[in-house]
């Protein structure tokens, strides 16, 4: 394989990344954490919290868990929205030398149940509104211990109590969980401990983070330290031509509207924010655009990272032309495919082009990216980054030339160690030699840009986050009445994809159950972004001569 795109780097950027320089993201943080002590590390809901803040914080809380008798390598989960509270929680984790389980904070009981299980989570680090979810869990799995916070609580007196008011409005008070511990209360006693050193090393487990499988059954990454501070280098020094253009003396200011749990604004909003000494702009709530948009238009953002979901939906909302744009340096759109039409809207509003990227849970997360001095968006996924090999290989495992579809294979230094405890599905991705199969089909030009052409895999991609029809269809197909179901992907303009599910009643001729019955169902056992917008029912679902559902067959019908 020739790395033929290393000719084609913008100016500056190098071949390779130091990936040593910080052996842990411990390392990483405390560096950060002395070096910008002064300065916002986020901004929320009108309030800077500081990096010296979040240093003492994350100290303290630490010290907590250690007194919990945490050993090394337990794991810790983190099932909150993005707040001041979750980088507190993540430095605590990683410093009291756990693993962080990143959880989405909508998940039902069902999905939470499976992924605190197969984590083997010792504790959880939630917001008050989830604790309805965990109350029926509890007693029943490895999880003993729950912290819970509330949206405000690191807001100050009067802005904490207006955030904790307006996020409880409507909502009913949250149970009352036996022997947990709220936040406020766990940092104060964690500040008259002493947080133990704990000798992290680059191969501990960092982070486990969850994504689907073609099987349906949710997997855990298993992302070592030296994984997630490699691509954080890597994605620094491929957007450092975009960076060196922030004038001199103004903090980086990027826009968090992307989910911290998601390992795109994991790493490469969050963790890279902090190593920068920039600042974040926090939303708790990305779906309120009336608020993310009064929030912009009273600061420059540099940086905006997002997913072409969030883009479209800004370019359609009134109060866009009430930002002032003029100091973005930094697009970058990632976690699913961008349009055309979308990116050359938001470059005629904004005068800043969305550099696409591509990536997946399994690499931390970024493998390609345009050049981030490019004048215009490509429709391509980009070059690999620094120290990445890409390979493009036939069914045979045999490389194809360029301008030929061929399986996305990836190897370098931010490839993760395997599927969490599950050796058999590791070895369906892992091939000889450390390379990573991807699932997706993509082309290589002559100057090694890469371009997405298919999914090998049948999973359904909603606004950058995996749905994977087997673990929809399991839902469904648990429902009185229903005999059997298939879910598929279909085209969505706002989400990129939504999900449509095509029911066969257990009775011929029955009209039970009804569209409205099964919107409940699946409101009720799956997270927003799975459920589904289109119900469709059939007397039989289209199959192969030996039984597999023909899911092509039903996408194709629309």
């Amino acid at each position: 394989m020739q790395k033929i795109w290393l000719k084609h780097y913008p100016a500056g950027v190098p071949a390779e990344v130091r990936t040593d320089l910080y052996p842990t993201l411990a390392a990483l943080l405390d560096a950060s954490f002395r070096k910008h002590q002064p300065r916002p590390a986020c901004r929320c809901l009108g309030r800077d919290v500081s990096y010296g803040e979040i240093d003492d914080a994350s100290r303290a809380l630490a010290a907590w868990l250690q007194s919990l008798g945490l050993a090394r390598g337990e794991r810790v989960a983190v099932m909150l929205p993005n707040l001041p509270q979750y980088l507190v929680a993540v430095a605590a984790i990683v410093r009291a030398g756990l693993v962080v389980v990143n959880v989405n904070p909508q998940s039902t009981a069902r999905e939470l149940e499976h992924q605190l299980k197969d984590a083997g989570a010792r504790a959880i680090v939630a917001i008050e509104q989830a604790a309805a979810t965990l109350q029926p869990l509890l007693g029943q799995g490895p999880t003993q211990q729950v912290l819970l916070t509330a949206v405000g609580d690191m807001l100050g007196p009067l802005r904490g109590a207006w955030a904790n008011q307006r996020a409880r409005r409507g909502h009913a008070a949250p149970p009352r969980l036996p022997g947990a511990v709220r936040l406020r209360d766990a940092l104060a006693r964690g500040r008259r401990m002493t947080l133990a050193p704990v000798a992290l090393a680059p191969d501990d487990i960092a982070v486990l983070q969850y994504t689907g499988g073609t099987t349906g059954v949710s997997k855990g990454a298993v992302l070592l330290h030296r994984h997630l501070v490699a691509n954080l280098l890597q994605a620094e020094a491929w957007y450092r031509p975009a960076l060196a253009r922030v004038p001199a003396g103004e903090q980086l200011l990027t826009a968090g509207a992307l989910p911290l749990h998601h390992i795109f604004g994991f790493n490469l909003i969050m963790l890279l924010g902090l190593h920068l000494g920039g600042c974040t702009l926090l939303f708790p709530d990305p779906t309120d655009l009336d608020a993310m948009l009064k929030a912009l238009a009273r600061q420059r953002c540099h940086s905006f990272p997002a997913v072409d979901s969030l883009y479209a939906e800004l370019l359609a909302h009134p109060a866009m032309d009430g930002v002032d744009w003029s100091a973005l340096k930094l697009c970058v759109g990632g976690a699913m495919p961008m349009q055309a039409a979308t990116a050359r809207l938001w470059q005629q509003k904004t005068g800043c082009a969305v550099c696409e990227g591509y990536g997946l849970t399994e690499t931390s997360p970024s493998v390609t990216c345009n050049p981030v001095d490019s004048a215009r968006f490509s429709g391509h996924i980009g070059l690999p980054l620094p120290g990445t090999e890409v390979a493009l290989l036939d069914d045979a495992g045999h490389e194809v030339p360029p301008g030929t579809p061929g399986e996305l294979c990836v190897r370098g230094p931010q490839v993760m160690a395997g599927y969490w405890q599950r050796p058999d599905e590791t070895a369906k991705v892992m091939a000889p030699g450390g390379w990573l199969r991807s699932g997706d089909i993509a082309t290589m030009d002559e100057h090694g840009n890469f371009r997405l052409v298919d999914r090998k895999k049948d999973m359904i991609l909603v606004s950058g986050f995996n749905v994977y029809p087997n673990e929809v269809e399991d839902v469904v197909t648990q429902m009185p009445g229903v005999r059997a179901c298939a879910a598929v992907g279909v085209p969505d303009a706002r989400a990129g994809e939504a999900v449509k599910v095509v029911v066969v009643r257990q009775q011929p001729g029955s009209a039970s159950p009804t569209e409205g019955d099964v919107r409940a169902w699946c409101e009720a056992n799956l997270t927003g972004y799975k459920r589904p917008r289109v119900v469709e029912f059939r007397a039989e679902l289209p199959r192969t001569p030996v039984g597999k559902v023909l899911r092509r067959a039903l996408r194709d019908a629309g």
